[in-house]
């Protein structure tokens, strides 16, 4: 069985936390509780007939009060940058971010989860818009952590770039 360490980063309230519970247990809760630090999750998965363990690091969300600590990357194999599509500020969060993992611990597999596809009538990004910021082997991937579309493949995708499947 194979661990691969996951690091969910993006700005505060963009759903890093309901995506992990949506994955980890189907659980969705409307109520918002803000990540304190780091929150650790585990889920098996089975990737290509290979067995996966991924501990899903849920790292507290950045904002102008608070950056995420580069010492919580160590180890990470693969990263999701989560977007929440109601808020144009978080595309820029979630950039700078990815720019500070790659100073950090190099180049990585990642997915950029483009969150709150069920508020899509609401939202104030496009997903055309953010793959000009791109380069063009990213992937994003539209998610809802309220109804879990596309959440498991957000997850299973960043497996198999992670162990190369």
């Amino acid at each position: 069985m194979l661990k691969k360490k996951i690091c969910m980063l993006g700005a505060f309230a963009v759903g890093k936390t309901s995506l992990v519970r949506q994955f980890v247990s189907s659980i969705f809760d409307a109520k918002y509780l803000t990540t304190v630090g780091v929150k650790i999750d585990k889920k098996s998965v089975n990737v290509n007939n290979t067995g996966v363990d991924l501990i899903l690091w849920d790292l507290h969300g950045e904002d102008e009060f608070q950056e995420v600590r580069m010492s919580y990357l160590r180890g990470t194999s693969g990263c999701i940058y989560v977007i929440d599509g109601t808020r144009r500020a978080t595309v820029e969060v979630a950039l700078k971010l990815k720019e500070k993992v790659e100073k950090e611990v190099g180049v990585i597999p990642f997915i950029l989860a483009l969150n709150k596809s069920d508020l899509a009538d609401e939202w104030e990004i496009d997903k055309k818009a953010i793959t000009g910021q791109m380069d063009s082997h990213s992937i994003i991937i539209e998610t809802s952590a309220k109804t879990g579309e596309f959440v498991e493949e957000a997850f299973t995708r960043l497996a198999e770039l992670m162990i190369g499947a």
